[in-house]
Formats: structure tokens, sequence, C-alpha cells
């Protein structure tokens, strides 16, 4: 795939700490708006040239410009040409998506790449599914995601990403305008498959660190992983994915970082369940959205709607939502019949 010989023109909608990492790696090359709704905030990043607050010790580029007006950064591509190859990046969390969507219907929106992983609590649906159900069927959409730490990108540490799309022209401006240096971009139209597995490692990161965090061992860390993978595999099935997508980068790679990285949010709110920390503290003390927390509850009961066997998912629902103890959820676990494993 070769990368596109002209700038593009890029706004990203969201400067916590993956929106503001994603801005940072492609400002050298792309003419970059990066908003944020808190004004005092952006503000402050734009005096410091540092996000301070979700991303602090990381240095904005010169040329990465920042803001709190939705209209200019709007009109930075939507009023753009079509030889400026514009890209509006959605930076929000899951549950911030629909918003931010509604309020961008009636604009002249040319793309949309969303960078979020869940399903949305309350109807299941996966990102995409929200963006069609908001903007139709006429603004093309991607999904961006990956094994990724926001630190390391912003530091232009090495990562690969997967974007997905329905849209092959759409795949192609998002490998163009990302893919370079340190960051590689590959393309996918399993658009349903990369959504899950990006989801539900969340919900398995947790399960690991409160394993780890129980001092159940590195046996059990790796029985975790690789049941859980079978766990998004059927979940993912279920729902229209192809199954070789959970082997790739968005399944099996976002997996094992997520449930290792010591900078993963929902590793660490695992670490927290498992000294008996109730959920409330660990939220307020994380300080950042841990994803995996309210998408344990939308999978789990998209799970029984549909008949598909999750009892690792199951676990952390329960002892983040029904007042369990993790000690017990981990001793359920092991208690249960034994079967065929490829089943």
């Amino acid at each position: 795939m070769q990368e596109l010989k002209n700038m593009n023109k890029i706004t990203v909608l969201g400067a916590g700490a993956w929106g503001t990492a994603v801005a940072i790696a492609v400002a050298a090359r792309h003419d970059v708006l990066l908003w944020g709704r808190n004004a005092e905030q952006m503000a402050a990043t734009e005096a410091a040239r540092e996000n301070t607050h979700y991303l602090p010790g990381q240095p904005l580029p010169a040329a990465l410009r920042v803001t709190a007006d939705v209209d200019a950064a709007l009109a930075h591509v939507c009023d753009a040409a079509d030889d400026e190859a514009p890209l509006l990046i959605a930076a929000c969390p899951v549950a911030g998506l629909r918003p931010l969507l509604e309020s961008l219907k009636g604009r002249r929106i040319p793309n949309v790449v969303w960078l979020c992983k869940g399903f949305e609590y309350g109807t299941g649906l996966l990102p995409h599914q929200v963006v069609r159900e908001i903007l139709g069927d006429g603004v093309p959409g991607a999904a961006l995601s990956g094994p990724s730490f926001a630190q390391e990108v912003a530091k232009g540490l090495p990562c690969a990403l997967t974007v997905a799309s329905s849209s092959p022209a759409l795949r192609e401006r998002v490998v163009g305008a990302v893919h370079g240096g340190n960051l590689r971009v590959y393309g996918c139209d399993d658009l349903i498959g990369v959504e899950v597995g990006g989801a539900v490692k969340n919900v398995l990161a947790i399960a690991t660190g409160t394993a780890d965090g129980l001092g159940l061992g590195l046996n059990a860390r790796a029985a975790l992983i690789t049941r859980g993978l079978a766990e998004i595999t059927r979940l993912g099935e279920a729902l229209g994915a192809q199954a070789g997508t959970f082997m790739g980068l968005t399944g099996m790679g976002d997996l094992i970082l997520t449930c290792t990285g010591d900078l993963s949010r929902n590793r660490r709110v695992g670490l927290a369940l498992a000294e008996g920390k109730p959920l409330a503290t660990i939220v307020a003390e994380l300080g950042h959205v841990a994803e995996g927390v309210p998408c344990s509850k939308a999978v789990r009961e998209l799970a029984a709607k549909l008949g598909v066997d999750m009892p690792i998912t199951n676990a952390v629902a329960a002892v983040l939502f029904d007042g369990y103890d993790a000690k017990e959820m981990a001793a359920q676990l092991l208690a249960r019949d034994p079967r065929n494993e490829l089943a």
C-alpha cells in the first residue's frame, strides 16, 4: 500500500490520552486539529504544549493545533476539498459516541473513524452500529484498533494497528494517513470481528489483573488469556465475525497486551478488585475510563441473549456489579466441569 502523497486534513474529536496520542503521531506529516470539550483544559494544554491531565510528560508537536471550538474543528475537515484527504477521528469512549455523533447531524461529514472499543450499554450495539443509526449509510466509517498504549504511541515507539471498514477507499485513506515511521497499519474488512475483539479483551484484562492480584500465578494468567480468546471468538462468530480475525492484532494481539501490560487501565481495575477495593473507589483512583467495566455488563447481557457461553466474562461482571467476592468467583471458575477444549 502506497502512502498518500498529499497532506491530510485531520480533526481528532476528543483530547483524552488516546486521542491526544493519535494526534501527536500523525501531526508530523499532516494538518491536524485536536478538539476537546473542556475549554479550560484545552487552554491549559495550549499554554503548556502538553496534555498534563491525560498524557503528562509528552510534549505536543509544534504543528499540532488544539481547540475547544467545535465549529472550527469540524470546519477543518467538513470544508476541506477531497484532494485534501480529510479524516474525522472520534476519540471518545463508547458511552460518549452517541452524543458526539448526534452533535454532527446535519453537517457535511466526509467520513468518521472511531477509536473507542466496547459495546454501548443499554443497546448492546457495537460502535459501527451506533454510527449507522445516527449518521445513516451515507457516511463512510472505519474502526482503528489494535494493541496500543497511548503513552508508547505518543513517544513514537513501534506499534501495529488495524483499520476495519466496508469501504476500501476509506481503509486506504486511513492507512495512507496513519501508516509510517514506527506505526504500521493493516487493512481489514471484518468490522464486527475487529470491534468485538477490541471490546471484550478489556473484560478479560480485568479477569487477569484480578488473578494476578490474588497470586494465582503465571499458569493461571496464560489459561485465562487463552480461554478468554475462546470466549471472544464464540461471541464474535455469533455476531457474524470471521474466526480468523481473532488470531490477529485486534484479537490475540490486543488481548495479550491489555492482560499483561502494566499500562493497562483494565488490568489495574482487576488488581484493585483483588485487594478488595469497592468499584467506586477503583474508578475514582484510576482517573481515566476503563472500558471493561461497563462492557462486562453489556457483554454478559448480550451473551445471554445470544446463548453464548462466556463464563469468565460472567465472573467479572458478578464481581463488579453483583457483590461477589473475587476469590469465590475464581474458585467457581476452577470448579467448572471439564469439556473439549475446541468445542
